[in-house]
């Protein structure tokens, strides 16, 4: 028999696409699940029992959470990226690792086939099919949902037809959870107007007196938290996730450009991910000079947006990345942040390399390394093209 691997997540798409490839198509279905850190042990074993239910030749599930922080998260945290200034592209940058990881364990299991449960109206169709052509050219890809066009009520007629008839209630509110954040879409979502109500987050506000927290930053990355260190960086932002999710902070609604061309709304929580990008941001903030920050803010922009399409096997990442890494020497410290309820404030920070050092003056107070004469020579100098160009247009 010919052998597919199948992008498993549990859910009615993929199972739907292990009962037909199997029975319909007569393949050998490996299901393989991969998990950026998302998933808690009950949920991965849930999954499991899933899969073996559903007839799978083998189930594995793909440890890919230390990939994804190396690879991805934290070049997103050097670049303080935020897509249309809103968006940590929370569950989206996980498809990069999830992809490659499964076509790689296609590969080596000699595959035939690559399986993925996108539909045609998506992104994630385009991130799935354009890395597993990148990783495992010589391996065709199959999208059922997409090819078929299915509705959810076909799909569950079939499973119900061939004996398998899971808990397929369609959930008011559609929820992608992920250690960078969780994507909400629901009937809100859909429209241009509405917003999400309170119970469709899945962080509900718990803690309503203020507390401050410390994030400790090396060399841009986050690796302490209220003086704790975390040689684990994934365990850092899971500690974070628990002090900060029970404010109900890190909310929004991201509007955006599909890459199929459409508009697309959802809405999103990001409590860690959100307090990480600004405190983060602040401490560059006090030590990178300007040009740094102008120049990190252009390729932030951009990788983030490439990040988001899937992109990120194009050369020109590592170019990025590479400049998004030197830039981080000195961003280390500790940054300052009050919790409250729905809300977070960046106090302060605290480094050895902070620039805004009294030694060499005050803002607005005291001059240290000049003197007035040499300020109003600046000023006339500073401003000389423009007084020229006004001199030569008759002040106009």
């Amino acid at each position: 028999m010919k052998k597919v691997v199948l992008a498993f997540s549990g859910g009615l798409d993929t199972s739907y696409s292990a009962v037909y490839l199997a029975k319909e198509m007569g393949l050998e279905v490996h299901a393989a699940l991969a998990n950026t850190g998302g998933f808690t042990d009950e949920e991965l074993k849930n999954i499991e029992r899933r899969a073996l239910a559903l007839g799978v030749k083998s189930y594995v599930a793909l440890d890919v959470a230390q990939d994804y922080y190396q690879h991805t998260i934290k070049y997103m945290i050097f670049g303080n990226v935020l897509k249309n200034a809103t968006y940590p592209i929370s569950v989206s940058s996980e498809r990069i690792s999830q992809a490659t990881a499964i076509a790689e364990y296609a590969k080596s299991i000699g595959a035939d086939y690559l399986c993925h449960g996108s539909t045609g109206a998506g992104n994630d169709q385009v991130r799935f099919d354009m890395i597993f052509n990148i990783i495992a050219p010589e391996i065709e890809v199959i999208a059922l949902i997409r090819e078929k066009r299915l509705t959810r009520d076909e799909e569950i007629a079939y499973l119900r037809e061939n004996g398998i008839d899971f808990d397929f209630k369609k959930a008011e509110y559609s929820i992608n959870q992920g250690i960078w954040g969780t994507s909400v879409g629901g009937k809100e979502t859909l429209t241009s107007s509405e917003t999400l109500p309170e119970e469709a987050y899945p962080s509900q506000l718990k803690q309503t007196e203020k507390s401050r927290i410390t994030l400790t930053f090396e060399k841009g990355e986050l690796v302490g938290l209220n003086g704790k260190k975390y040689p684990d960086r994934i365990k850092a932002i899971q500690a974070l996730h628990e002090l900060t999710a029970p404010y109900a902070i890190g909310r929004d609604m991201h509007v955006g450009d599909t890459i199929i061309g459409i508009k697309g709304r959802v809405g999103f929580e990001a409590a860690a991910p959100m307090v990480i990008i600004k405190a983060h941001h602040m401490l560059e903030k006090h030590t990178l000079t300007k040009w740094q920050l102008f120049w990190k803010d252009q390729i932030s922009a951009f990788y983030g947006n490439y990040l988001h399409e899937g992109q990120y096997y194009d050369p020109v990442m590592r170019d990025m990345e590479a400049m998004l890494e030197s830039s981080q020497a000195s961003v280390c410290g500790d940054v300052f942040v009050d919790l409250y309820p729905y809300r977070f404030v960046v106090v302060g920070v605290n480094s050895r390399y902070d620039l805004m050092s009294n030694k060499f003056g005050a803002y607005g107070e005291v001059m240290s390394d000049w003197s007035s004469d040499d300020v109003k020579g600046f000023g006339k100098i500073f401003g000389l093209q423009t007084v020229i160009w006004h001199k030569i247009h008759g002040g106009k």
